[in-house]
């Protein structure tokens, strides 16, 4: 067996990159409709996993959504009962949004089989693990910026 060139290398992982940010999309298409939100709400949910209970203006910023279009977010998820209001225990004037029990006990039956993944990547040294997560941390800087820079072009059709 030939040893692969770096070029070759590089050309495959970003083929696998690209290939895993296809199932990863597809993973959260079928989320989304398994929890009967469409992708936007399924995005701010996201969000509100990752960071806590967060005010509306945060989940405004980190989503790219006007304030305006959080508030209707908030609203149809707490219609379907994932997620609520509650005070800033910080902040009387303040509200925070937080996910409910019934999300959670839904998204467990989604996300997690994906806990197999502790056991693959405990096999791996410190350094490796540095590598990985400096390498999707680099990957998800880029994105950002250059999403940024994307949501102000507008092409003539």
């Amino acid at each position: 067996m030939s040893r692969q060139t770096k070029r070759e290398l590089i050309a495959e992982l970003t083929s696998e990159v690209r290939a895993a940010q296809g199932a990863v999309d597809q993973m959260d298409d079928a989320a989304c409709r398994a929890l009967g939100v469409n992708r936007t709400d399924g995005r701010c949910l996201d969000v509100i996993d990752r960071e806590g209970p967060v005010a509306a203006g945060r989940l405004a910023e980190a989503s790219g959504l006007t304030t305006a279009a959080v508030t209707a977010v908030i609203d149809r998820l707490e219609r379907v009962g994932y997620a609520r209001r509650v005070g800033d225990p910080n902040d009387r004037r303040r509200v925070l949004v937080e996910l409910t029990p019934l999300l959670r006990e839904r998204a467990e039956a989604i996300w997690g089989p994906f806990s197999v993944f502790n056991e693959v990547l405990g096999r791996y040294t410190v350094e490796q693990l540095e590598l990985l997560r400096d390498f999707h941390r680099m990957g998800r800087e880029y994105n950002e910026a250059r999403a940024a820079v994307v949501r102000q072009m507008r092409f003539d059709t």
